[in-house]
Formats: C-alpha cells, sequence, structure tokens
C-alpha cells in the first residue's frame, strides 16, 4: 500500500492499494490522527468496485478499534466471493471473534443443524449458489428461530429489505460493505441475542415443571403422592398439617396448596413459629392496639387479619409454647380473633396451614402439644418425605437451581457433568432440599468451567459424603459373659453412638432416641459431651 499526501493544508490523504482485501481491510482500521479522514480516488473506486458507497469521507470512529470480547462470540460466516470472505474472518478473528466461513449455505445449514456449530451469529450474502440466503433463514428458524442473521445484499431495493426481514433476519446490510455498520449491527445483534437468553432463562425459573405448577418441582413417587394430596385438598376450606424434616419442601406443598385453590388471588404469608421469641409471637400473629404493653408505641395487625382471603401458613407449629396454643385453638374454632389489649373480636377468613418436623402424635403423648389442637389440625395430613428417599428429585431440582442461581449471578454454567451428578445423587442429605440449593450455588460461584465437576462440590468433613449402610452392631457394646453392665452403662453407651452418628446434630440425636431436648442435653452435660 502506497500513501502520497498532499500539499493541502487541510491534510487530505491519497492512498493506492495492490489488492481488494488491502483496501477495506484499512478503511476498518483506525486512523493514526483522530481528526483525518481518508480518501480514495473515483478511478480506485471503480477498479476496486466496492467503494461505490463510501465514497468521500469516513470518520474514523473509536467503535472500529478491536474490542477485549469476554467469552469470545463465534460468527458463521456464508459467501461465494473467497475474497470478501478472507477479508471479513481477517477482520472478525483480529477483533477477538471465533469465525466459521462457508461457500454455501447447505453445508453452514448441515453443521449448524447436527449442532456442530453454534454460532452467536451469522452473516450470509443473498444470493448463493443451490440455496439463496432467504431460503437458508427460512430453513434455520424452524429449528433456531432466536438466531440473529444478518444479510448482505447488492440489491438495495425496499422489496428485497421487506421480504429478507419479514424471513427473520436481524438486519439488511448493502454491498459494497460499510464496515462501522456492519461491526454495530454485529455488536448489536450479539446484545439481543445476550437478552434474549437470560430472558428464556428468566422464564423457565417460572414454567410450570413436572407435576404442572410453578416452582414446584419432584418425580418421585413419595413427592407425586404428596403433591395430588395438595392438589386435591386445595378446594377445600380444611386444615393442612403437613409433616416431614426441615428443608424437605413443607413451604413449597403449602404453597402449592394456595395456588391451586380458591384464595389464589389473597395473600400468602408465612411465619417461622421457632424463629420468633414467645412474647413477641402472640402479638405478630393476633396484633396489637397502641399502648397495650411497653413498647406498642402504635397498633399493629396481626397475621390473621393480614392473611384475610387468603393463606397463613405457621411453620414448625410443634414450638407453640402451651398457653399459644391454647389461643391458637379458639381461634380455629371460632374463626375470630382479638387483639392483645382490646376487646373487640375481627372475623378471619384466612385458610391455615400449618408444617413441623416434630412428631406431634409423640408431642402429644409426652405433653408438649395439646390433643384437642393436634386434632382440629390435622384433618388433612400431608407427609412431605426427605430428600434422601426420593433420589429421583435431585437431578431435576439441581438443574432448576443451577438456572436460578446462573441467572442471578451473570455466571456461563451450561450444566452438571456425570461425575458430579454421581456424587450428588450418591450423598444422604441431611438438610434435604435446602442443602442441596447451597451446594448448588456455592459451585455455580466457584466453577471456572463451563459444567459443574466433582470439585466444585463443597468437600467438607462430613459434607456430601456417600451414603453408608447403618451397621448392624453398636460399636463397644459387646456383651462379656463374666462382666456385668449397668443401664445408666449401656444407656450412656448408646446415646453416645447416636451423638456420633448424627456429628453432634443434638436435635436430631434427641428424635432418634426419643426424648426431648432437655433431657438429651442434661444426659449429654452428665457425660461431658458439648
Amino acid at each position: 500500500m502506497k500513501s502520497n499526501c498532499g500539499p493541502n493544508h487541510k491534510k487530505s490523504f491519497f492512498f493506492t492499494f495492490n489488492t481488494t482485501k488491502e483496501a477495506i481491510f484499512a478503511l476498518a482500521m483506525p486512523s493514526t490522527e483522530s481528526n483525518t479522514f481518508n480518501y480514495l480516488t473515483p478511478l480506485q473506486a471503480l477498479s476496486l468496485g466496492i467503494i461505490a458507497s463510501i465514497l468521500g469521507k469516513i470518520s474514523r470512529q473509536r467503535i472500529l478499534a478491536p474490542m477485549k470480547l469476554k467469552n469470545s462470540p463465534c460468527i458463521a460466516l456464508i459467501d461465494d466471493d473467497l475474497d470478501l470472505l478472507d477479508l471479513l474472518s481477517s477482520l472478525f478473528r483480529q477483533r477477538g471473534y471465533k469465525i466459521a466461513d462457508f461457500t454455501n449455505a447447505e453445508e453452514a445449514l448441515i453443521e449448524i443443524e447436527h449442532k456442530r456449530l453454534v454460532p452467536d451469529v451469522v452473516i450470509s450474502d443473498l444470493k448463493l449458489p443451490a440455496m439463496s440466503g432467504l431460503d437458508f433463514i427460512k430453513r434455520i428458524r424452524r429449528s433456531l428461530s432466536a438466531l440473529p442473521i444478518i444479510l448482505m445484499t447488492s440489491e438495495g431495493s425496499v422489496e428485497t429489505a421487506v421480504e429478507a426481514i419479514e424471513a427473520g433476519a436481524y438486519d439488511f446490510v448493502l454491498k459494497p460493505l460499510h464496515i462501522p455498520q456492519l461491526l454495530i449491527s454485529v455488536q448489536r445483534a450479539l446484545f439481543l441475542s445476550d437478552v434474549q437468553n437470560e430472558n428464556c432463562s428468566l422464564k423457565s425459573l417460572f414454567q410450570e415443571d413436572v407435576v404442572g405448577l410453578k416452582g414446584v418441582i419432584g418425580r418421585s413417587a413419595g413427592f407425586k403422592k404428596a403433591f395430588e394430596l395438595a392438589r386435591r385438598v386445595s378446594g377445600s376450606q380444611a386444615n393442612v398439617l403437613i409433616s416431614g424434616e426441615s428443608g424437605s419442601g413443607k413451604e413449597v406443598i403449602a404453597r402449592a396448596v394456595h395456588e391451586l385453590g380458591d384464595k389464589k388471588d389473597g395473600p400468602f404469608v408465612a411465619i417461622n413459629c421457632s424463629a420468633i421469641p414467645e412474647n413477641l409471637l402472640e402479638s405478630e400473629l393476633f396484633g396489637h392496639a397502641k399502648g397495650s404493653f411497653t413498647g406498642a408505641y402504635d397498633k399493629k395487625v396481626g397475621l390473621f387479619e393480614e392473611a384475610n382471603k387468603g393463606t397463613l401458613f405457621l411453620d414448625e407449629i410443634g414450638d407453640l409454647s402451651l398457653p399459644l396454643q391454647a389461643k391458637l385453638l379458639r381461634v380455629l374454632q371460632e374463626r375470630k380473633v382479638k387483639r392483645i389489649g382490646e376487646n373487640q373480636y375481627r372475623d378471619i377468613t384466612a385458610r391455615i396451614i400449618c408444617a413441623t418436623h416434630k412428631d406431634l402424635r409423640r408431642e402429644v403423648a409426652e405433653g408438649r402439644f395439646r390433643e384437642d389442637l393436634f386434632f382440629r389440625l390435622n384433618v388433612i395430613p400431608i407427609y412431605m418425605p426427605p430428600l434422601r428417599e426420593r433420589r429421583e428429585d435431585i437431578l431435576p431440582l439441581s438443574e432448576f437451581f443451577l438456572r436460578k442461581f446462573s441467572v442471578m449471578n451473570n455466571a456461563k454454567v451450561k450444566g452438571i457433568s456425570k461425575e458430579a451428578i454421581q456424587k450428588l445423587e450418591g450423598h444422604e442429605w441431611k438438610g434435604n432440599v435446602r442443602e442441596l440449593e447451597n451446594a448448588i450455588e456455592r459451585a455455580v460461584v466457584l466453577t471456572t468451567a463451563e459444567y459443574i465437576l466433582p470439585e466444585d462440590l463443597p468437600t467438607e468433613d462430613n459434607y456430601l459424603r456417600p451414603v453408608q449402610a447403618e451397621p448392624r452392631s453398636v460399636p463397644g457394646m459387646s456383651f462379656d459373659h463374666d462382666r456385668t453392665v449397668t443401664l445408666d452403662e449401656l444407656s450412656k453407651k448408646y446415646i453416645q453412638f447416636i451423638f456420633d452418628r448424627n456429628d453432634g446434630a443434638k436435635e436430631q440425636t434427641a428424635r432418634d432416641l426419643g426424648i426431648d431436648r432437655k433431657t438429651l442435653y442434661r444426659k449429654l452435660k452428665e457425660m461431658n459431651l458439648n
């Protein structure tokens, strides 16, 4: 390439080029002087056959400078002009794009349809041998309706442009190519593609899933049984009691009852009875009048009233104190509530759904739960199995959480590797679905690969460990016929065994032993175990 700068004080530039590629490539590059314009002579424009639309000055925009692309988008180029194809390939590669070039549309179509090529943008000529650009668009739209396709043509008629857009083209550019216009079109097409992908990911989080309700995921027999019962009772006003381990999805079933019932347009109000101090829980549930107690600076509407025309979900109902149980029983019987410090009763129309991880029958037998309240609540009992009893749900739940946290964290994780799935399905999940959700969120945030690998999952001691068979005998409890073992020694050894097996989880240990927590704490203190 040679350049001749005339004596003109405006510093106009004239260039001669050896090849077509060299000419366009020079035009695409930014000038070394930001306020300088490049010109081509009319003779050069005619000889090259590509400059007719860009005679005159081309402003050197910063957008033409090579970009640093985060994920190296892939562009499929289709044109039977080998010089132009080579030029565009070089141009986009320099800017960080991955390029797949083709001289005919059929070859590109085969590669895309067989998933051997997954382009982010397609740039195709309109007139091609065998299959035209329009025919290519119509074929590709059958399987990839969202793939942006930019058509190039030397026919600048309005009818051709309208036909291309109606066929599904994203943009329509004229030859000779205006390189800045083409670059901007590609950047906008990539932005549109990112927005569409994110939109699809967000929609997928709220689409109906395996059992037909948003946010409810499960394919195991135990889960379907629980959900089917929830579906059947959703149209009634009967009280529902959902039981199951912590984190197994009891609130999901409660929401399903609400969403499928006639109160779905009303509020769904949830409260964890064990998370609020007893002296505040009564005020939360029933409300209070201004000045009814110290700190009551204003009146408060209770949750029973807030949930009117909707559903009130009382989680961990087994942790209510006996005095509050008595007040709850009265509310359920009379369907009226009275705020603290008032004498006025107010009607409530909320549906009541309760949940607990405790065995309420045992609680009743041991005097910690009112029998009359239990029978009032236990009209429709629903049991939610723990995750270890419904392993068929681990994969769909993991995929759901993967999509959810990928969108939230703007991560580009495509899936879970086979080895990681095996590790997930082999864990006992003491924390159930909540533990699984935390594991997937951590993996999405920390992984550096496109797929979650086994090493991305938590590896702490006693976390994500394989399920182990229960021992047939208790270690340290073999009997010697020459020595008598006292009942107290036997009891302590068994408590030690259950305590170690549960990794020091006191609440679970108390449930396994069939004793309350206070009794367990006392025995552990006697044994010097914390």
